[in-house]
């Protein structure tokens, strides 16, 4: 959703839907609930200020957050893909649902690199209270 248009948001995912239901021949509920759960980070990290120095500091994420993250994340990386080769958002979409439910995908990279920051610091986790 981009400037509060639910309805051409809402549009948007329905055509996506119909793409993965009529070129894929898959469910696409179902895709779109195992790339949702396929891009829902467990861990993040957080600016942290301790005596005059930053620490990127591991926190657990809870669970509306990773639902909105995840969302965040399966949008931009739909936005991202080129125009040459796909034509619109819907199917710009579509593709991405599909990726992220094989565990692939931008959004499931992005999920990888939050946690491998959050693995990468988590000798800072001490910090967090």
């Amino acid at each position: 959703m981009k400037d509060g248009k639910k309805t051409i948001a809402r549009k948007q995912v329905y055509l996506a839907f119909e793409q993965i239901k009529n070129k894929f021949k898959k469910d696409p509920i179902e895709i779109f609930y195992q790339a949702l759960e396929n891009a829902r980070p467990r861990m993040e990290v957080r600016s942290r200020r301790v005596g005059g120095a930053t620490y990127q500091v591991p926190y657990p994420v809870s669970g509306g957050r990773r639902d909105s993250l995840a969302i965040k994340w399966l949008i931009a990386a739909a936005r991202s893909r080129p125009n040459r080769e796909y034509h619109s958002f819907a199917e710009k979409l579509a593709v991405e649902l599909i990726e992220s439910a094989q565990g692939q995908g931008l959004a499931v990279e992005k999920k990888a690199n939050i946690h491998r920051m959050a693995e990468a610091n988590k000798a800072f986790a001490h910090f967090r209270w």
